[in-house]
């Protein structure tokens, strides 16, 4: 079977977004272009670290050019896109692992997710080898969504997903783990609970 790759050059919307309530939320990403919509899970730190990594990219690009790339250095508000995911969100894949690359031809950020797959080795060598083999299978790899933006798009896009990933349980004044709505036993008080 051949690989399934859901391009978007470029989205119309690419974005990182959430489904449930804080503490229990999925994290997805979804780009939808004339009508087409992809959505893809991972996990929390997948999404910071992207948005991490896009913006260091970027920033490493405008440095390059000495500011002279058609890359913002703050994301523009002409671009941002604070809309809920578009529904249903329907998952295509759980992504295992993520790519970013600047085409400077084209002036554009590649992002690549790739399905999560699981391989069956007897030793280390054997798995590395196998993980090795699959990455280098271009037809017959598991399912990936790619996608073009532009350097205001990325860094749109970077900014989202951070806001995403903060807009979750707030941190405990003591011990910066996350505070939930039922109650937080903190290590640092050892689990005592001051009463109301």
């Amino acid at each position: 079977m051949s690989r399934q790759v859901f391009l978007y050059d470029p989205p119309d919307r690419f974005v990182a977004g959430t489904v449930g309530l804080p503490g229990r939320r999925t994290f997805f990403l979804q780009a939808s272009s004339q009508g087409r919509v992809t959505s893809v899970a991972l996990e929390k730190n997948q999404v910071a670290a992207l948005a991490e990594r896009i913006d260091e990219l970027l920033d490493e690009v405008v440095r390059r050019t000495g500011g002279n790339s058609p890359v913002p250095a703050v994301a523009p508000t002409d671009v941002s896109d604070t809309g809920p995911l578009d529904v249903p969100v329907e998952e295509e894949f759980r992504v295992g692992t993520m790519a970013l690359a600047w085409d400077g031809e084209e002036q554009r950020m590649i992002v690549e997710a790739q399905a999560l797959v699981e391989l069956d080795a007897d030793s280390e060598d054997d798995l590395a080898e196998a993980e090795e083999k699959l990455l280098q299978d271009e037809e017959n790899g598991p399912p990936m969504l790619r996608v073009r933006l532009s350097g205001a798009q990325a860094r749109a896009f970077a900014r989202r997903a951070l806001d995403v990933v903060n807009a979750g349980r707030p941190p405990c004044p003591l011990c910066s783990l996350p505070l939930d709505p039922e109650g937080h036993v903190c290590p640092r008080q050892n689990g005592y609970r001051r009463g109301a």
